[in-house]
């Protein structure tokens, strides 16, 4: 029975997040601060769901944190997500043998 009522609140408490912004701001939003803050939020939430498991998806985490290191160079040099993935995957690929 427990399981349905946790599935209940799940289901109110999605709904409520994905209708009230729609019924709630009708007209454009002007406030600059607003609409930064709402164009960075996917990057925040994929970064903050990302960097843990970065770390901990290795068997070492210095592997991990040195392959973080490395795909935040490449992509700074202005690389592309797949190279950026093959140049992280490597880096822990050869790390892992010695750490």
């Amino acid at each position: 029975m427990n399981k349905y009522i946790y599935l209940a609140i799940m289901i109110v408490t999605i709904g409520l997040i994905r209708v009230l912004p729609v019924t709630l701001i009708r007209k454009q939003i002007k406030n600059k601060f607003i609409k930064s803050f709402l164009y960075y939020v996917p990057y925040v939430t994929l970064a903050v769901m990302t960097f843990p498991a970065i770390v901990e998806a290795t068997s070492s985490p210095i592997a991990g944190a040195v392959a973080l290191v490395c795909g935040i160079v490449a992509a700074w040099f202005g690389l592309g997500l797949f190279p950026v993935s093959v140049i992280c995957c490597a880096v822990v690929f050869v790390l892992e043998f010695f750490v």
